[in-house]
């Protein structure tokens, strides 16, 4: 199984930092990756917040393409779990695209902002799996991915 990572790819452009079109770029790049990827027969994971349809919808067509299932998975927690969760990750990460993704944010509105991307995930299609403790969360996922 191939961990599709695409925030990793994305610290591999030059630049990315300042260049608004990297992450464009490394969307492209990874359905590349995981087109050619899924051919081979084997799986892809893409832990990736894919909260837009049009985004979405490229990365079901490379599975298709490939002649593979897309299942589209969402993690769920409490908004305010999920806040708490997102500073602890902030405090403990310490590399340069966490610190990135968490100024942009903070200027986008902090802990708002980040309850509003969760109410908009609510909304979109896709199966749920309750985010508890790791063992129980990957439980859990392992049977969705069963009887999806």
């Amino acid at each position: 199984m191939l961990l599709c990572d695409i925030d990793e790819i994305r610290t591999w452009i030059g630049s990315w930092q300042v260049d608004d079109d990297a992450a464009g770029r490394a969307r492209t790049a990874a359905l590349g990756l995981i087109t050619g990827y899924l051919t081979t027969g084997h799986d892809v994971v893409l832990p990736q917040l894919c909260a837009r349809e049009e985004q979405l919808s490229r990365f079901v067509a490379a599975a298709h393409d490939a002649g593979a299932e897309h299942v589209h998975v969402i993690l769920t927690a409490e908004p305010e779990l999920i806040v708490r969760r997102f500073r602890a990750r902030a405090l403990a990460a310490g590399d340069e695209w966490t610190a990135y993704v968490t100024a942009d944010w903070e200027q986008e509105g902090g802990d708002e902002e980040i309850r509003t991307w969760t109410a908009r995930l609510d909304a979109f299609p896709a199966l749920r799996v309750a985010s508890t403790d790791p063992d129980t969360t990957y439980r859990a996922l392992l049977d969705v991915l069963e009887t999806a």
